[in-house]
């Protein structure tokens, strides 16, 4: 997006280049990146960068709220209520698209949030690696609000660990070493000195929880949850039926708590006006059709990763819904091919992540996701055979 710079990267750019950096992005942990990396990462000006914060920290006023629970109470399905709910999420993450407005201007569009975790260790790596590869400007930066690799690392330590020694916390996952993003958690417990616990090596005393490590039973005080309770519900009998200790009363703090990963999601997005927000309604509140659908999304509140949505909607669509109240008509947008490569350019999402440390009135933006994408939309399965698409990270302007 920044000119020069762009073509100061693609000119430098080699194969060889990008296969040198892949492996030093495997060196650590071999064999555990299984999504596809970019080629490049995206450069934000100094401009953009305040449009996407202005969206985010206009969110964030929603969030802090005193009636924002109140008003997303509804937004948690009663089989997934986690009792000892805190006061607020430690994490949200916005997801924003390039866009281009209808007078052919470049924004930022949110797409998506989440009051949940995302890939904060191994952006950490990544940027260490990218910065070593490639020639990336001393006034860009990854992080935000003048964070530094430190200062990021120290912050995610303090919110995750707290006043717990780490063999007290756990990364909690489904699986974890079969996930694509166990990158992730490899990072996140290099960086924190917590371990990666599946939810099958849980045991549960009473109201406490233990593991193993070494050979030596230890309690859990804190959960760094990464499961996903729609992903849970898609398990075999024997592993829903192990999941269902995670919804009564235990001696554990969640970081953050699994509430929130409803509570900030698109269930939130009807509620926010903004300009860099698109239109959203709850289905059942829809007090007309828009005669202009084709312009619209249709999705489910209660699934993850695109499943359900309906791109291409038909009053059919809308006609068929049997529980309106669980789904949202959202303004398509349209996203920009920004991202100059050696042939078609690139679409680029952007996910900024933002920390809320206990005891602080608001949270932070601190660092950031990229994904590329030559497809329809963003995601592996649209963008097969393609170059120049994949995972990355975003360097703003300071």
């Amino acid at each position: 997006m920044v000119a020069a710079i762009r073509k100061k990267f693609n000119e430098s750019f080699t194969v060889a280049g990008y296969q040198q950096y892949l492996a030093l992005l495997n060196e650590k942990f071999k064999g555990a990146i299984e999504f596809r990396v970019a080629e490049t990462p995206v450069f934000i000006d100094r401009i953009f960068k305040e449009k996407i914060l202005s969206a985010c920290e206009s969110i964030v006023d929603f969030i802090v709220q005193p009636n924002f629970t109140e008003l997303t109470n509804n937004a948690i399905p009663l089989n997934v209520q986690v009792p000892n709910q805190n006061k607020h999420t430690h994490f949200i993450a916005f997801d924003f698209g390039i866009c281009e407005n209808d007078q052919g201007e470049l924004e930022p569009q949110l797409i998506e949030m989440q009051g949940f975790p995302t890939l904060f260790g191994y952006q950490i790596w990544q940027d260490l690696i990218c910065r070593k590869q490639f020639n990336i400007p001393d006034n860009y930066s990854c992080y935000l609000n003048g964070f530094t690799t430190e200062t990021y690392t120290n912050l995610l330590n303090e919110i995750i660990v707290s006043n717990y020694s780490p063999e007290e916390v756990i990364l909690l996952e489904l699986f974890p070493h079969e996930q694509k993003t166990k990158i992730d958690f490899y990072f996140t417990s290099e960086y924190t000195g917590i371990s990666v616990v599946c939810l099958t090596e849980l045991i549960k005393e009473g109201a406490d929880l233990f593991y193993f490590k070494d050979n030596k039973k230890i309690q859990i005080k804190r959960i760094y949850n990464r499961i996903i309770f729609d992903d849970l519900q898609q398990q075999k009998k024997e592993i829903q039926e192990k999941g269902k200790i995670l919804f009564e009363e235990l001696n554990v703090e969640w970081v953050p708590h699994p509430n929130w990963f409803y509570r900030i999601s698109k269930y939130t997005l009807p509620f926010i006006h903004h300009p860099y927000v698109p239109t959203t309604w709850f289905l059942n509140e829809l007090k007309q059709v828009p005669k202009d659908l084709e312009n619209y999304v249709l999705k489910p509140l209660f699934s993850f990763a695109g499943q359900g949505v309906v791109i291409d909607v038909t009053p059919e669509d809308i006609q068929s819904v049997n529980d309106p109240e669980n789904w949202i008509l959202q303004k398509k947008v349209k996203y920009a091919a920004v991202i100059n490569t050696p042939n078609e350019p690139a679409k680029a999402e952007l996910r900024i992540f933002y920390f809320w440390k206990e005891g602080n009135a608001r949270p932070i933006a601190t660092n950031n996701l990229a994904r590329l994408s030559k497809g329809k939309m963003i995601g592996v399965r649209y963008n097969q055979d393609k170059d120049w698409v994949g995972g990355s990270l975003a360097y703003f302007e300071k």
